[in-house]
């Protein structure tokens, strides 16, 4: 207890100028719970206590706790207190917009990041000639990502793109979509499909998941205003933290 209150010290989280109190401890305690010092069922002190060691007033204690309940990071409890959530913090992903992993987490505040495990210009398979398009003279730039948000891996991600419109895929370090852009050739619309599955063996070893855990599934095949497909993705993402919602309109 002694160290989760040297770590709640408003000196530990807080700086001038970085935005509000309650967001900033808010932040902070989100970085406790994803580094471990925080551990799921872990309760936090008291509403009285936190104001107190954090130097503080109760209403922005109450502000910051109420952010991290609907992150769904704290689970408040009556009569009991606020506790660690045994669920982590869900993100949603529109499926009615066209935004990019990177651009998704940096609106939210989350640094991303990529580890790339496969990057370079290929004959096209089956699969990329017939939804590319691709002419036989054609070779298909892939990339294969393990995509992260705040170093906890979140998503998977094996995008193909016609070598025309990149014809050099190591400029793809985290965003694809900030490259094609640069290019003049960023897609304009996507058809999304959406599957629940279980994990293979590979995909649950590096989304760090136990064996057949349920993920989902996103095939993604994303068009320019001409209609030319220029982009195929084949993702699986943490059903545990990724929510996938769509907006429905009556025409």
């Amino acid at each position: 207890m002694s160290d989760l209150v040297e770590e709640l010290d408003a000196t530990r989280w807080f700086r001038e100028g970085k935005g509000a109190r309650y967001r900033q401890l808010s932040r902070h305690i989100t970085e406790l719970i994803k580094s471990g010092s925080l551990a799921q069922e872990d309760q936090l002190p008291s509403e009285r206590e936190l104001a107190d060691i954090a130097g503080i007033s109760r209403v922005t204690v109450r502000k910051a706790i109420a952010e991290l309940v609907d992150a769904g990071l704290i689970e408040q409890r009556q009569g009991a207190g606020s506790f660690v959530s045994e669920k982590g913090e869900r993100f949603e992903q529109s499926l009615s917009s066209l935004v990019s992993f990177t651009e998704n987490l940096q609106a939210r505040g989350i640094r991303s990041s990529s580890e790339v495990l496969l990057r370079g210009v290929f004959r096209p398979t089956p699969t990329e000639t017939t939804i590319l398009g691709l002419t036989p003279v054609q070779r298909a730039s892939r990339i294969h990502r393990l995509r992260s948000g705040d170093g906890v891996p979140m998503a998977l991600e094996y995008s193909s793109v016609p070598d025309d419109i990149l014809p050099n895929p190591d400029r793809v370090s985290v965003s694809l979509y900030e490259v094609l852009r640069s290019r003049g050739t960023a897609p304009t619309r996507a058809l999304q499909r959406v599957m629940a599955i279980n994990a293979t063996d590979r995909v649950a070893e590096l989304l760090k998941l136990p064996d057949g855990t349920a993920v989902l599934q996103i095939e993604r095949t994303a068009y320019l205003a001409t209609g030319r497909p220029i982009e195929f993705t084949s993702g699986y993402y943490r059903s545990d933290v990724y929510d996938f919602v769509s907006e429905l309109r009556l025409d």
